[in-house]
């Protein structure tokens, strides 16, 4: 702790004095469960206040700012630091010695919960100085930005400067944007992933899992199949021939709808006394109510891997067998579909689902096109699309695209049918013992499942089956057009992606 006549400066402290200091945050409750409950003022991430520093707009996949206008923020940021007590949380993005990436992130102490939560995501670091280091001043306002709120990216320089939002998100996403670069510059990619062990009969199974926040990335990968076991929940790095190395030593979990039944590992996790809650419900006796949504749906919980119980550390993990795209959607995708080396790439950078409140009110309920399922990746997305396709050249992975959605329609469509947790969980169970049978679609080319054992409804399978029972056919086909016009018309716009991958989807 280092102490002026100031401010407080408290330096890596430990569990237990972040817990007290997040106690005494006014906004700061106590749940039925003996866990911190923080209600903030932001309750999404806001990618539309987030800029790369950069004289270049070209050089970057979102918002840019120029050098001369961050340095203004940053001193800025730094004049209203001075008089602010503050926490620094030193970490490793990674725990294998050579590729971990040195972080820190300092804060105001008034945000308390945010070190606590940042602090059981990272992996422990005692000394030396960081690569990367996010600056957060979360009551700070920057007039003229959008919401007044600004998260400058300084890639260059390993800084990200998070001025006016409290919500934790910002923390793990402005360290974890910053390693994606580092680690597209090492020849891997950053995926937005899950990532779990399947054993079977032919031996363990090792599945990468990408997907939006809130298309079940955290369930599939939690999900158990044959005592599966969890490694990571939210970003891995895929290097050439199928090696992979984790990013964080916890999750980051959406709450939810949160159901023992369909979920007890996370469920579990998320009510320890010392797992940290963002945005919860809960009423005025402490009791957590994971499907009340008058405030948010995007309740949130920080807890350690630790907490499951039983996790595999990413370094005794094998190279990859299967990647699973995820997409939340609602009407001709089916459950499961198995696609070709290129028409994998094609379909990463699609990156279509529905938008979640993860999201903010700008994505919540729209459909969405999102490369790579990943809104962090902060270079050209046209350069995920390749690299992806020379990471799969490079050793053999199946890739399969999953709707964790509905088929023939919204919730409030009594035609429409929903993916349930058990019938992906079926889906994984047999992609891992290789007990699926398939056939071409004819209308996109992939290979849709004819049997899947524990799903007896084809109709999930196969949508157009769906359509052809109830009469819409022309609906259907009106789908297949618009879908192969506005996929190709999407990835033209990435002027730095193969012509090879545009070609695949039709």
């Amino acid at each position: 702790m280092l102490t002026s006549v100031e401010r407080t400066v408290y330096e890596n402290p430990d569990p237990a004095e972040l817990r007290k200091f997040t106690e005494e945050m006014p906004n700061c409750r106590i749940t039925e469960f003996g866990n911190v409950n923080v209600q903030t003022r932001v309750t999404s991430r806001s990618a539309g206040s987030t800029y790369v520093v950069t004289e270049d707009p070209s050089a970057a996949s979102g918002k840019t700012m120029p050098r001369e206008e961050y340095e203004r923020i940053a001193a800025m940021q730094e004049e209203y630091l001075r008089d602010k007590d503050l926490l620094v949380i030193d970490g490793y993005i990674g725990n294998d010695p050579s590729f971990r990436t040195a972080a820190r992130l300092t804060i105001e102490k008034a945000n308390a919960n945010i070190a606590g939560m940042q602090q059981k995501l990272y992996f422990p670091r005692s000394s030396g100085e960081p690569e990367v280091q996010v600056i957060y001043t979360p009551n700070l306002p920057a007039p003229g930005y959008p919401d007044d709120r600004v998260i400058a990216v300084d890639l260059e320089h390993g800084v990200t400067r998070v001025l006016n939002s409290d919500y934790f998100g910002e923390s793990k996403k402005g360290g974890l944007r910053m390693w994606n670069v580092i680690v597209y510059d090492r020849g891997g990619l950053a995926l937005h992933a899950g990532c779990k062990v399947v054993p079977t009969p032919a031996g363990e199974k090792v599945f990468l899992i990408i997907g939006l926040s809130g298309t079940g990335k955290t369930t599939t990968t939690f999900t158990t199949q044959n005592d599966s076991l969890p490694v990571q929940d939210d970003f891995v790095a895929l290097m050439p021939e199928g090696k992979i190395y984790g990013s964080e030593n916890g999750c980051f979990a959406k709450t939810f709808s949160l159901d023992p039944d369909f979920e007890p590992n996370i469920y579990n996790a998320v009510t320890r006394p010392d797992t940290y809650l963002e945005n919860v419900y809960q009423d005025e006796r402490g009791r957590v109510d994971f499907f009340e949504t008058s405030y948010t749906k995007n309740g949130r919980a920080v807890f350690g891997m630790d907490a499951l119980g039983r996790f595999r550390d990413a370094r005794e993990v094998g190279p990859v067998d299967f990647l699973l795209i995820l997409n939340w959607n609602e009407n001709i995708i089916p459950a499961v579909a198995k696609l070709s080396q290129v028409q994998a790439a094609a379909y990463f950078m699609l990156g279509e689902t529905t938008g979640t409140s993860a999201g903010g009110k700008d994505e919540e309920g729209k459909f969405l096109r999102v490369p790579g399922t990943n809104p962090f990746f902060p270079l050209p997305h046209g350069l995920q699309g390749n690299r992806i396709l020379e990471l799969l050249a490079s050793h053999p992975i199946e890739v399969f695209l999953m709707n964790t959605g509905r088929v023939g329609g919204r919730q409030d469509d009594e035609r429409s049918k929903k993916v349930q947790i058990p019938h992906s969980s079926a889906i994984v169970k047999a992609i891992a013992e290789g007990t699926i049978s398939w056939t071409e679609d004819d209308d996109f080319g992939y290979l849709v499942a004819e049997d899947v054992p524990g799903i007896d409804d084809l109709e999930l399978l196969q949508p157009r089956r769906l359509y052809e029972r109830q009469g819409r056919m022309q609906e259907y086909r009106e789908f297949v057009e618009r879908f192969k016009a506005e996929r190709r018309a999407h990835l033209e716009g990435f002027p730095h992606l193969s012509r090879e991958i545009i070609e695949a989807v039709g």
